[in-house]
């Protein structure tokens, strides 16, 4: 174990995380709503600090991040746990811990050794993904320090639920986050995840002002968070923030504790076109079989930037961050090893 950054010490032994939003107040002997964090004699520690459960080298597309360094690998690391308790959670295997779990899965490795590796994998960046990585903010934070030593780029794929502290203490190695937006109901968060939506729409606020690159990605669960109404209102707020964050709306399938039936094509290609018609420069359609929804076009005159197959560029037309046909800058940080044909 590892001492937790940012928290308090209180009276008889109480100990205040405030590594995110949900700030938890901690007894002795007790551990906080992640299930990762314990108060041991008045101290809090990390119960999975280089403890991790996952360890992967992927494409960056399967962030999904569209925008930054397209075409290329992230090497992609987990620990278990979560800070939110989603019904429908689709990593619920290593994100969904409870307080019988005393012996948290995961296999040692030093922030040295993962940097080593993603240089090893011809990875152009870490991405702390999976899980959420606040929950694992030490390892990260450590290993972020390491890997922009290292020329490394460093990506939060998160529920954006931190705290504001965590954000400072991070961001002069955070270089961009995919955002997980689930509703824009305060009460679907309550219900739902055991969260609360504003400090969700503060954070990626916060992101975009600091200069973090940051994409959207929203679930779409039927009857759920897929109303027309609801689907309008977190496109006008993305826009109102910035009109290039790309937005991936996927859909759901079963998982975990939930039966509802998976999301059709149909309502996909619906909420991708509520997003357009809201003004977003960038609307992509995720985890459906359908031609065309993952592909970058050219908001100026309509010119296919990117084509996407899967995880795969299969075709580009860009002249470095440019579109070919009519010289537009396309917005987002793009991979110079990335080839264009």
């Amino acid at each position: 174990m590892k001492e937790a950054y940012l928290y308090k010490k209180l009276k008889d032994s109480k100990t205040e995380c405030d590594l995110c939003s949900h700030r938890c107040i901690i007894e002795d002997g007790n551990i906080g709503k992640c299930f990762t964090r314990k108060n041991i004699s008045g101290t809090l520690y990390s119960q999975v600090y280089q403890k991790f459960i996952a360890l992967n080298v992927d494409p960056i597309e399967k962030k999904p991040l569209f925008h930054f360094l397209p075409g290329s690998f992230t090497y992609s690391i987990a620990t278990a746990g979560c800070n939110f308790n989603c019904f429908f959670c689709q990593n619920y295997q290593i994100s969904q811990l409870s307080e019988n779990d005393y012996d948290i899965p995961g296999k040692t490795e030093t922030p040295q050794v993962i940097v080593k590796k993603a240089i090893e994998s011809n990875c152009r960046s870490i991405s702390y993904t999976y899980t959420e990585p606040t929950i694992f903010f030490e390892s990260a934070y450590d290993i972020s320090v390491i890997a922009k030593e290292n020329k490394l780029k460093n990506i939060f794929v998160t529920n954006g639920f931190m705290s504001r502290e965590a954000l400072d203490v991070i961001s002069p190695y955070l270089d961009a986050a995919n955002v997980d937006l689930k509703s824009f109901s305060d009460d679907f968060y309550r219900k739902n995840t055991g969260g609360r939506l504003e400090p969700v729409l503060n954070n990626i606020k916060y992101m975009k002002k600091i200069g973090i690159w940051v994409e959207v990605t929203t679930l779409l669960i039927p009857g759920l968070n897929d109303s027309t109404e609801e689907l309008k209102q977190i496109a006008e707020f993305l826009k109102d923030i910035g009109k290039e964050i790309p937005w991936h709306i996927s859909a759901y399938f079963p998982q975990y504790k939930s039966k509802i039936p998976q999301t059709s094509v149909n309502k996909i290609i619906e909420a991708v076109e509520t997003g357009k018609n809201a003004g977003l420069l960038y609307v992509y359609g995720g985890n459906v079989s359908y031609s065309g929804l993952e592909n970058t076009i050219c908001p100026e005159c309509g010119n296919e930037i990117i084509a996407r197959s899967g995880y795969n560029i299969t075709q580009t037309s860009m002249n470095e961050n440019k579109c070919r046909q009519c010289n537009c800058k396309i917005d987002g940080v793009f991979n110079a090893a990335l080839k264009y044909n």
